[in-house]
């Protein structure tokens, strides 16, 4: 029989022996994802059941912009106007069905569990809405911007989070060209710095440039095109993926995201890059991602990861329907998911990104698509190098 000291070195033995079999099996899974067609990122799996069902029989419509706040409620921003008469037939004038259904308001409001919490939008006193909403972004002051690529939109719009209007930067119909300092060229999106409070915008369906301004007063303080070019508007023609990289941005500028180490990382949608900066415009480097795409391109947004380096980029291509995984330090991409339909984890116009702080990822698509998706991050692992297609729930 063995005395309690024997049993309990017998007992840290085997606790040792197991420590360093689970080591080795994470180098094994590490060596082994560097290896053959698989890599080490972060794993994802897509909640099919995220968000809960919408009250008051509201329907989504061309849905164009998420964002995260602090307490983690996610937003979107979306165009009701975009349903069919068949989608929408309660709201027909006069109504085709007594009860279903109606187009939600443009700004809604989800918490963690997928539950509508908020919801407000559309024309007001004191401001213009924008004829074609489009991007939302909620800052660190839990203000509520949002842009707008319709014909006349030449301005963005800043409220509270429950839908106070504070202020209007420009004026429908203003807009005079990409070296204007008043009004904007049909913003796509905005990004607001916390620690310098000002705001990115990526301007956009007509202008071709980064706009910076004081997110307090409105104020243009710099902007710039491709590469820290001064804009120009001058028609490049098609985009031709065998030519030389174009000196300046095509249309739309999708998306201006500033990475916590003061790098701005900017879509330049049709060129199917991405363009880094320093907060003053000094050009960096680029990434071509899938550069034979035409068309629509393939950059359509981006997010970070949100651990501290933010060591990873994710990026939406609605043309491909899928989300490329970039790793941040090396731009270059080490992985992708998702694929072409309408089923949980596939997408129809993958337009919008955001993370939230557990890492996990939510989408937005416009066109037919109509709708938000959530994807659980998993942790790092193991995951397969290129195209994972669909990453649906693995129990």
């Amino acid at each position: 029989m063995r005395t309690p000291n024997r049993r309990r070195l017998a007992l840290g033995a085997v606790s040792l022996a197991l420590i360093a079999l689970v080591g080795l099996g994470a180098m094994i899974s590490r060596t082994q994802a560097a290896q053959g067609d698989m890599v080490y990122g972060p794993m994802f799996e897509v909640d099919p059941l995220w968000p809960k069902p919408l009250p008051n029989h509201w329907l989504l419509g061309t849905t164009i912009g998420v964002s995260v706040d602090n307490r983690d409620h996610v937003w979107i921003i979306h165009r009701g106007d975009s349903l069919s008469a068949g989608e929408v037939p309660a709201a027909q004038d006069p109504p085709n069905a007594v009860e279903c259904c109606f187009p939600a308001p443009p700004v809604l409001e989800f918490d963690q569990a997928g539950t509508l919490v908020g919801s407000w939008g559309g024309p007001g006193e004191g401001y213009e809405w924008p004829a074609s909403n489009h991007g939302i972004f909620v800052d660190h002051m839990d203000n509520v911007w949002i842009g707008g690529n319709g014909g006349p939109d030449s301005h963005l719009l800043k409220f509270t989070r429950y839908g106070k209007f504070l202020m209007q930067v420009g004026s429908s119909g203003g807009n005079a060209g990409s070296n204007d300092t008043e009004n904007f060229g049909r913003v796509a999106k905005i990004f607001v710095d916390p620690k310098d409070n000002e705001a990115y915008i990526a301007d956009g369906y007509l202008n071709k440039r980064v706009v910076v301004l004081d997110a307090e007063s409105g104020a243009f303080k710099r902007f710039w095109g491709a590469y820290g070019n001064v804009p120009d508007d001058t028609d490049l023609g098609r985009y031709d993926p065998n030519a030389e990289p174009a000196p300046q941005f095509r249309t739309p500028v999708h998306c201006a995201e500033l990475s916590l180490d003061g790098h701005v990382y900017v879509c330049d949608r049709v060129n199917d890059r991405i363009q880094v900066f320093e907060k003053d415009g000094t050009y960096v480097e680029e990434l071509f991602v899938a550069k034979h795409t035409l068309g629509a391109g393939s950059a359509w947004d981006i997010a970070f990861s949100r651990d501290a380096d933010q060591k990873y980029i994710y990026m939406a291509d609605g043309v491909n329907e899928k989300v490329y995984i970039i790793d941040r330090r090396e731009m270059e991409v080490i992985s992708s998911f998702g694929d072409g339909g309408r089923q949980p984890g596939q997408f129809y116009g993958a337009h919008s990104i955001m993370t939230d702080s557990h890492g996990n990822i939510y989408t937005t698509e416009t066109f037919e698509g109509k709708r938000i998706q959530k994807f659980v991050y998993k942790g790092e692992g193991p995951i397969r190098a290129g195209d994972q297609e669909v990453v649906w729930p693995s129990n």
